[in-house]
């Protein structure tokens, strides 16, 4: 027996095992060595191949959810493209007209233009091979000029009709506004979506958002609705996240036609999982989210703490019962009892034996097999610390 078919009879009988209701849940896949566009790749504890499942998610069988791991790539800090540094990944989404992944950097038209990359990632059967930068696209304000720089800091990505989705953290320094924006595919302003009372940083700070801690994540619902999330709870809402305490996030859905706010939800940061050398100075943030479907959702939470790294956790999300507290002018003031949407733990990065980086994006697209892959990708900040990592995992949902 080969290698690739010993492996795969070992990735069916552990589906088999661990869940006989998967009936699509099976890899051929076989331990390759990853090449990469730049640099080398830490050796993991998980091996190309092995699959993490979720059976029941919020109990609900019918929701089970199983990722293989395909493998890491790297690409270096100081990685140059036509000119331009390469990081900051912040946004990424899969173009289904070209197979290929777009990148958002979160570079505050400092490095460069404020910009979106287009990504050739070879996923084949053998799992993750490459991630190659192929051109980047700048983004233009609405007079049609590049922004100026932090006038702006791109932080989410999604594509839309008529081209890309996404989101200005804005900053409790410089007191702007968080906002979404659209824009064409070559870059020019489509518009902005409606801005938000009670977002905007109040000088005192009594009030906003946080710096920092603003529209870190964005998805496209099946209706075709945009719903952004802040990473962490405006000032009038709570506390952010703490070692002992977790943090109120709202959920904003706007309607993707007209612009305007629908509703909007509270999800729950989780509190700190480490304090690591200061838990003074550790953190955790809602980073990224992508639709699954059915009201449902895939989202990041990514924690930092000194002397103990990152901590990356997927988890699912449930809408359906949530309570709409878009009325609801401060939850920390408010008396009653409204529902948080439902979250349940699906992966835990680091409990499966991988070293993740600093985890802000995520995106479902699909192998060149037609595979359906979740890829994930850290920002580097620009630093020689850190670099831009991708991993990659096989996604099979049940009933598909």
């Amino acid at each position: 027996m080969s290698l690739t078919n010993a492996f795969s009879t070992i990735i069916r009988h552990v589906l088999r095992r661990r869940a006989p209701r998967f009936s699509k849940a099976t890899a051929v896949l076989s331990v390759a060595a990853l090449s990469v566009v730049c640099g080398a790749v830490s050796p993991q504890a998980t091996e190309i191949g092995e699959t993490f499942e979720k059976p029941c998610p919020f109990g609900d069988c019918a929701a089970g959810i199983a990722f293989t791991y395909l493998g890491e790539a790297v690409i270096p800090t100081g990685h140059v493209e036509a000119g331009v540094e390469f990081g900051g990944i912040s946004g990424l989404d899969f173009d289904e007209a070209t197979g290929r992944f777009v990148a958002l950097s979160d570079d505050r038209a400092e490095k460069g233009p404020a910009r979106i990359y287009e990504l050739d990632v070879g996923i084949t059967e053998l799992g993750l091979q490459d991630v190659s930068v192929l051109r980047h696209t700048p983004l233009l304000d609405p007079e049609g000029k590049p922004f100026a720089p932090q006038s702006v800091d791109p932080e989410a990505l999604r594509i839309g009709e008529g081209g890309f989705y996404w989101t200005s953290e804005g900053g409790g320094k410089q007191n702007l506004p968080p906002s979404v924006h659209l824009s064409s595919a070559d870059g020019r302003h489509l518009k902005q979506l409606s801005e938000l009372e009670g977002f905007a940083p109040a000088g005192d700070g009594s009030s906003g958002i946080r710096d920092n801690l603003s529209f870190e994540s964005l998805a496209k619902l099946p209706s075709g609705d945009v719903l952004v999330a802040l990473e962490a709870a405006l000032q009038q809402d709570g506390p952010k996240p703490g070692m002992l305490q977790g943090s109120p996030a709202r959920m904003v859905q706007f309607d993707a036609e007209t612009g305007e706010q629908k509703a909007q939800y509270v999800y729950m940061i989780s509190p700190i999982p480490q304090s690591g050398n200061s838990a003074e100075k550790a953190m955790i943030g809602l980073s990224e989210m992508v639709s699954i479907g059915d009201g449902r959702l895939l989202t990041v939470e990514r924690s930092f703490a000194d002397g103990a790294g990152n901590t990356i956790k997927i988890f699912m999300v449930d809408l359906l019962n949530a309570t709409d507290v878009s009325d609801i002018p401060s939850l920390a003031e408010h008396d009653g009892y409204p529902s948080p949407v439902l979250k349940t733990e699906v992966l835990d990065l680091n409990g499966i034996g991988l070293e993740p980086d600093n985890i802000e994006a995520m995106a479902i697209g699909k192998g060149r097999d037609g595979t359906e892959v979740l890829l994930l990708a850290a920002d580097n900040n620009f630093s020689s610390r850190q670099k831009t990592q991708f991993f990659a995992f096989k996604m099979v949902r049940r009933g598909q």
